[in-house]
């Protein structure tokens, strides 16, 4: 496909939120556009479009340090998230270190965009684990290469808030489901965050919804454990920092780990 029909498809058939369109002078918003919506990017957008997978891209949602997040739209009229990792950037460095030692992604190729496309089906796969173990995460639906299409977590459009730019009631309450989660996590879907943080739980319907789980690994990974330590720590820490509960992230972890090693 030539560039100019590249051109055709951004203009017509893709609906690429108007903060990223090419004419927008602005640096950094023409940058993001240039990083996220590549031409592979957007040819495998309009595959998802001509397969009635997604309508339209309609508005960025938020940036992490792999991709950025989009709302979308199906043909039906629902609402989606969309995530496009960005094949072009240096975050994915360090990623190998929790792709190798999971035995569902053996062998892959060491090249960056097979790399890229092991995280995107990595994450896909973490969320159909947590989603079948009833963990409160966004419900995997597609993904296709360096693209994961899933629930869009919000109302009426507007995305939900992420956990620090929220006041929450009965944070003590919600600490204490939180730990539960973890445990549900490592007992039931075999798998550790591993940068759970304020930073990647959402407030919806006054309930805290975990996301951003491609770094996730398998319980048996070789750096599970010190993940796991790290993921209950780091919300002691903030719920401690914040509300001033009393916290016991020692306690949780060894009951945590117990969980596994009883069986």
């Amino acid at each position: 496909m030539s560039k100019v029909d590249i051109d055709k498809i951004i203009e017509k058939d893709i609906g690429i939120p108007k903060k990223f369109e090419r004419r927008e002078k602005d640096a950094d918003n023409r940058k993001t556009y240039d990083e996220v919506f590549d031409r592979a990017t957007l040819l495998i957008i309009y595959k998802l479009i001509t397969n009635k997978v997604i309508l339209s891209v309609d508005y960025p949602i938020s940036t992490g340090k792999e991709g950025n997040v989009f709302k979308g739209t199906t043909p039906e009229g629902k609402a989606v998230a969309l995530k496009i990792y960005r094949m072009a950037t240096a975050t994915f460095k360090n990623i190998i270190r929790y792709i190798d030692g999971d035995p569902r992604f053996k062998n892959i190729k060491r090249n960056h965009r097979s790399i890229i496309y092991t995280w995107a089906k990595k994450e896909f796969r973490n969320l159909e684990r947590m989603h079948k173990a009833n963990l409160n995460v966004p419900k995997p639906l597609a993904f296709m290469k360096n693209i994961l299409i899933m629930e869009f977590i919000g109302e009426d459009d507007l995305p939900a808030p992420e956990l620090r730019h929220v006041e929450i009631k009965q944070p003590a309450k919600k600490y204490n489901n939180m730990i539960k989660q973890i445990k549900i996590l490592y007992s039931k879907a075999g798998l550790v965050h591993g940068d759970l943080s304020e930073y990647n739980l959402l407030v919806r319907d006054d309930k805290l919804v975990i996301i951003d789980v491609g770094q996730a690994v398998v319980y048996d990974h070789p750096h599970a454990k010190e993940l796991l330590i790290k993921d209950i720590n780091n919300i002691s820490h903030y719920f401690k920092r914040r509300y001033g509960i009393q916290v016991r992230p020692e306690k949780s972890i060894r009951e945590t780990l117990s969980l596994r090693e009883d069986e």
